[in-house]
């Protein structure tokens, strides 16, 4: 999750807050992507979580994670909780549950974001290694129970791990059982993005299938293609899921912020310290509802920013727009998840065809599309045929973008070399957890070690 934010300029009107929506708009030529991926620690000597204290604990790791790269500690309460590079550098983050989050810096092309990576995960190993630990890419926890997760010294998540059983069943799992990769996307005006949150929406089922690798919970298979997608399915229904408004012409900035609204807060932040603010929504606290209860209760645009960032659609606006329905993964979908919505959105030619191909869609197919998937993935039934259907014909939109796009590496290749896996995928029919699946039944004889050391970064 991001790092909190302070702004304590104060909120006069609603058209305020479209306009720090707003404000995000830029042209063509300074669209940028800033690709975020989660990972799972854990020892090598025994597949155990790793905690955050302890001479081989999270903290021991970050400190010397700190040393090396010269970037700026994020504390809290004391307690260095991740790193900030410099202007434009990406920070380091922790999960409830201790999966280490890259938040990258906004990049012109995949190749960098290939660069960028590379050079983290070569900075995390060289110091991992020495701690006897390594880090797994999948999308959710394979081995360890809720109660042997470790949980990480982080205020705000306090507040969320009392909150969560409240409005729903899951979402304690996805606070500490899952990992994504997702990616930050611009817009050049209202109408633009409207069209990219819209076609996001309709096909975020798609890239929660292509990207399918939770197959195992709690040592064993667990049913699931992707079981993260379906611990999203219960929650948070309030601020997470699709958004029926968002399928509806003439949708824009103001309809995000009237729903944005109307969603219970997590916290307010005074002073440093976090403020549990679950009984109001942000509406509410406009109207004075936390007077008498927390410091300075007037709303700032901090707090906006803050809550902007504690809702959970399926495609998130900010000043930017996330597409987070991708499980986590190996460095290659690192990669192919920023290159697969590069292709579709950044490309005026690859837009338009996707947006007709999926016009007619309506917000209740791509509902239970959305529910299909966990299970089925590339097989969920759609229409007269099966979302792989949908796959070969909007892949090829995503890689005529990237080849028209035509930013090339230094062999002279374009980003389109990234869709690699994707490709194999659709090719096949079979999605990383198939293969997975397949292996443990197979030539692994149902050794996690075996699973550990195929994932491993």
């Amino acid at each position: 999750m991001a790092r909190d934010t302070t702004d304590l300029t104060p909120i006069r009107s609603l058209d305020e807050l479209v306009d720090h929506i707003r404000a995000g708009e830029k042209p063509a030529s300074a669209f940028r992507l800033g690709t975020e991926h989660e990972k799972f620690g854990y020892r090598l000597a025994d597949l155990s979580p790793v905690p955050y204290e302890g001479e081989d604990g999270i903290r021991r790791l970050l400190d010397e994670l700190q040393a090396r790269t010269g970037w700026e500690p994020i504390v809290d309460d004391g307690r260095i909780i991740g790193l900030a590079g410099g202007s434009g550098e990406g920070a380091i983050s922790l999960e409830p549950g201790g999966q280490f989050e890259l938040s990258g810096a906004p990049l012109e092309t995949l190749h960098e974001t290939l660069d960028e990576t590379q050079t983290h995960l070569s900075h995390v190993k060289a110091i991992a290694d020495g701690l006897g630990l390594g880090f797994l890419g999948l999308g959710g926890s394979p081995l360890w129970t809720l109660a042997e997760t470790p949980v990480m010294p982080k205020s705000r998540y306090n507040i969320m791990k009392r909150y969560m059983p409240k409005v729903g069943t899951r979402g304690l799992d996805m606070m500490f059982r899952t990992c994504t990769i997702q990616v930050n996307m611009d817009f050049s005006d209202e109408r633009d993005m409207a069209r990219k949150m819209r076609l996001g929406l309709k096909l975020q089922p798609l890239a929660s299938a292509l990207f399918a690798n939770s197959p195992f919970t709690e040592g064993k298979p667990n049913g699931f293609l992707s079981w993260r997608s379906g611990v999203w399915l219960d929650v948070d229904n309030q601020r997470s899921g699709l958004l029926p408004f968002a399928f509806e012409e003439g949708f824009g900035y103001r309809d995000y912020v009237e729903w944005a609204l109307d969603v219970p807060m997590y916290f307010v932040m005074r002073d440093g310290r976090y403020h549990d603010a679950t009984h109001v929504t942000f509406r509410q606290m406009l109207d004075g509802a936390l007077k008498g209860e927390v410091p300075d209760p007037e709303p700032n645009m901090g707090d906006w920013a803050n809550h902007l960032s504690t809702v959970f659609p399926d495609v998130r606006l900010k000043r930017f727009l996330e597409m987070r329905g991708a499980d986590g993964g190996p460095l290659a979908d690192i990669v192919a998840l920023p290159a697969f919505w590069c292709g579709l959105l950044y490309d005026a030619a690859s837009l338009d065809e996707a947006e007709a191909l999926v016009a007619d869609w309506s917000f209740e197919e791509v509902d239970r599309l959305r529910s299909a998937v966990p299970r089925l993935a590339l097989n969920a039934p759609f229409r007269e045929g099966t979302l792989l259907d949908v796959a070969r014909r909007i892949l090829p939109l995503a890689e005529a973008g990237l080849e028209r796009r035509d930013r090339r590496d230094a062999e002279g290749q374009s980003e389109a070399i990234y869709l690699q896996p994707l490709r194999e995928r659709v090719a096949t029919g079979r999605t990383a957890a198939d293969d997975l699946l397949a292996r443990f039944e197979g030539e692994w004889a149902g050794s996690f070690g075996d699973l550990f050391a195929a994932r491993r970064f």
